[in-house]
């Protein structure tokens, strides 16, 4: 079903298509009942919230006209990024605990059928939703000023107010066990009520080639999900799916260490990045 879902979203965005009323309304209702599937008995927070709001899948069907060929398929890119993650992260069953930290950050795993290994990071941040958004989306390009795993993050085009084509490099992990890799990434930004997600996957750019010495991993789908705490709204719970092939010759043993290390670290960096904001704030104030 989920595939066919998906032709039909698809199918709507097509210029001659798009005044068809009576599609874009079976688009609408085969999403809802797909997300209903998926979800399952006892749906989480998260999904009921995004099924509230006219879910994610279905609230911005591309109606805009005017982009080339080109920026059609990047958005088209970024939507199917944002829908598989979403289904992906819908799952409850089958994870498997790679780590927990002593602070309660956790990561977990799953095995996906032509996906591979995911990664999952769920954690709980002292810091609303909008400022994580501002800092993640809005000052995505200042990333390695503040996460040391990541060397520099460019913004190479973008399309409309949610899509984005991204350039990321990767620093060397200790004793180069994994060596230098980049990503050219489409990312989808959405904030729908009180919740924000970035979703990405990787693409390809004229601006960016491979670079030499330099090797070019793959990505995706990965989605960050951002929504208030129920018992105190200034608090966010931060869910991350991961899903990454590095190429070259790893281990996969060194992979899955690496992968769930730099989870943990990313949020370790990411709250010490939003003290730091708020220290700044206050100075600024006095």
């Amino acid at each position: 079903m989920l595939p066919a879902t998906f032709k039909l979203c698809a199918g709507i965005s097509y210029l001659h298509t798009r005044n068809m009323t009576g599609l874009r309304k079976n688009a609408m209702v085969a999403i809802h009942h797909e997300l209903n599937r998926l979800a399952g008995p006892g749906p989480s927070n998260w999904i009921s919230q995004v099924r509230r709001r006219s879910s994610l899948l279905s609230s911005r069907i591309i109606e805009e006209e005017g982009y080339s060929e080109e920026e059609m398929s990047y958005l088209k890119q970024g939507e199917d990024a944002l829908q598989k993650a979403i289904s992906i992260l819908s799952q409850q069953d089958g994870w498997t605990i790679e780590t927990v930290a002593a602070n309660g950050d956790k990561v977990l795993s799953k095995v996906l059928p032509d996906i591979g290994k995911v990664f999952k990071l769920e954690v709980m941040l002292e810091q609303h939703p909008d400022n994580l958004y501002q800092e993640l989306v809005g000052n995505m390009e200042q990333m390695g000023e503040w996460n040391p795993n990541v060397k520099q993050v460019k913004i190479l085009q973008k399309i409309g107010q949610d899509t984005m084509v991204t350039h990321e490099v990767a620093a060397e992990t200790p004793g180069n066990v994994v060596g230098p890799r980049d990503f050219v990434s489409v990312r989808c930004a959405k904030r729908r009520g009180s919740s924000c997600f970035l979703a990405g996957m990787s693409t390809q750019h004229a601006k960016m080639p491979e670079q030499r010495g330099v090797v070019r991993a793959e990505n995706g789908p990965t989605c960050i999900v951002m929504k208030p705490c129920v018992e105190d709204p200034n608090k966010t719970k931060f869910t991350w799916l991961l899903s990454i092939d590095l190429k070259g010759w790893i281990p996969k043993t060194i992979i899955n260490k690496v992968l769930s290390q730099t989870q943990v670290d990313f949020a370790n960096h990411l709250r010490q990045r939003m003290a730091n904001n708020v220290s700044m704030e206050m100075a600024h104030a006095c």
